[in-house]
C-alpha cells in the first residue's frame, strides 16, 4: 500500500531523498516550459496601426507605450521613438534622460500614442 502511494502524483520524486542533477534540471525546465506562451500572430491591419503609431511618435515627438512580447510575461515601455531603422526593423525608444533601448518591431504586440 505504501508503494502505491509513492508512485501516485509526484510521490516518487518527493519521496526520493537523493536526486541526480540531470533530473532536477529536467524538472525545472519542464516547469518553465509549462508557463511559456506562443508569440501572437498579428494581422496586417494591426501591424499597420503599430507602425503608424511608431511613425507618429517619431515625427511628432509624442509619447508612446509599446507592449513587447515575452514568452513568460509581456512588458510595457513608454517613451518617444527617436530612431527608426526600417531595414533592420528596429526602433530606438528614449524613455528617460539618457535612457534608451533598441526594440525589434516584430516584438511589439501593441502600441498606443498619448
Amino acid at each position: 500500500m505504501t508503494t502505491r502511494k509513492k508512485l501516485e502524483g509526484n510521490g516518487l520524486w518527493e519521496s526520493s531523498r537523493m536526486m541526480l542533477p540531470e533530473h532536477k534540471e529536467t524538472i525545472i525546465r519542464r516547469q518553465l516550459e509549462e508557463g511559456r506562451k506562443d508569440r501572437p500572430t498579428l494581422d496586417p491591419q494591426e501591424m499597420e496601426l503599430i507602425e503608424s503609431a511608431l511613425a507618429e511618435s517619431f515625427h511628432e515627438h509624442r509619447m508612446i507605450t509599446v507592449r513587447l512580447f515575452d514568452e513568460y510575461e509581456d512588458t510595457e515601455l513608454t517613451g518617444i521613438v527617436v530612431l527608426i531603422h526600417t531595414f533592420r526593423r528596429e526602433i530606438k525608444l528614449s524613455m528617460a534622460e539618457e535612457e534608451s533601448r533598441w526594440i525589434n518591431i516584430d516584438d511589439i504586440t501593441s502600441a498606443s500614442i498619448f
